[in-house]
Parts: structure tokens; C-alpha cells; sequence
């Protein structure tokens, strides 16, 4: 069974495996455009979509039983990693991508976990305006996995007043 928050929000809800082969697809078209600016192929484009659905790590947007987005989210002993979020591109700026990160943050607090992080490429200029805007706070820039990776993180404990400082780039991968 899957969450929707609003009627206006798509459902979401884990990925099937029979799913895998379309949700490349769609990952495919959402990243095409950024394979020029960045100079190759984006990570995501080439990640094995069989096995993260396989691992539990895929959640699909659906809206009229048509996948229109999907989020990877991976999680690690002290956060979650948000590893890709993609929204089909004639669905982009519905508030489809807003969703599953919000989707994200909720499954952050229902595995107990108080942090989510992400990361993404230093040449995708939206994404390092749109991260701010949604509370996340940049906590890195470097080369990682031949990428120039921007790392975001956002503390998601309801009664801190103020964003904790976010943990460096030796914590990353924990």
C-alpha cells in the first residue's frame, strides 16, 4: 500500500520488481538533459535498478497508475541517503519531486533516524537552489566517484530550534 498526503499528491509506494526495466526508462529521460553539461552520463542513469528494487531501496510516484517519479533511498546506521530522486520530464515542476523528498523525510523518522542527506552534481545548478529552499544545508563539495557531488544534508528533529551542524565527509558513506 502506498502514502498520499493529499489528493493532489501523487501515491507513493515501493517500487515491484517488474517495474525495474520502466523506472530506467524514466530515469533515463529525466537525466538526458544533463549529460552534455556534465560531460558524461549522470550516475543514476547507469545504477541497476533490478537489484535497489530488489533491496527494498526504490519508491515510485504514481498518478493514474503511471510511475511519474521515483526516489532511491538507502539507509545508513545514522541517516538516510537520499541517492536519486527523478521525475519523468513532462511531469517536472508538479510538485512531483517535492513529494518524495517530503516522502523521504517521513521515512527518515519512521526508521527512527533523525538526518537525511543527498548529494548531487555541481553541474546541476536547479538542484543547488531547490536543496536550500527545502531546508537541506549544504555540507560538502568534492570529487567523489569521478562526480563533482555538491552534499546536502537536513536535520529533521522537530524540537530543535536551530539546524545542527551536519556531520563531514568521513560520515558520508556510514
Amino acid at each position: 500500500m502506498g502514502v498520499r498526503r493529499d489528493r493532489r499528491d501523487p501515491l507513493i509506494r515501493l517500487a515491484k520488481q517488474h517495474e525495474a526495466r520502466n523506472l530506467a526508462d524514466l530515469v533515463e529521460r529525466a537525466y538526458t538533459v544533463y549529460v552534455e553539461r556534465i560531460g558524461r552520463r549522470p550516475a543514476p542513469m547507469d545504477d541497476n535498478y533490478e537489484a535497489r528494487i530488489r533491496d527494498g531501496e526504490v519508491f515510485v510516484a504514481e498518478e493514474s497508475g503511471d510511475a511519474v517519479g521515483l526516489i532511491v533511498l538507502a539507509h545508513r546506521s545514522s541517516h538516510l541517503l537520499i541517492e536519486n530522486v527523478a521525475v519523468d520530464p513532462v511531469r517536472q515542476r508538479a510538485g512531483i519531486g517535492r513529494a518524495l523528498l517530503q516522502y523521504a523525510e517521513r521515512h527518515a523518522r519512521d526508521l527512527g533516524l533523525a538526518e537525511v542527506r543527498l548529494y548531487t552534481n555541481a553541474a546541476m545548478t536547479e538542484n543547488l537552489e531547490l536543496y536550500p529552499h527545502l531546508g537541506y544545508t549544504e555540507s560538502d563539495r568534492r570529487l567523489d566517484h569521478g562526480f563533482q557531488r555538491v552534499f546536502f544534508c537536513k536535520h529533521l528533529s522537530a524540537s530543535e530550534t536551530s539546524r545542527p551542524h551536519c556531520r563531514s565527509r568521513e560520515d558520508e558513506k556510514l
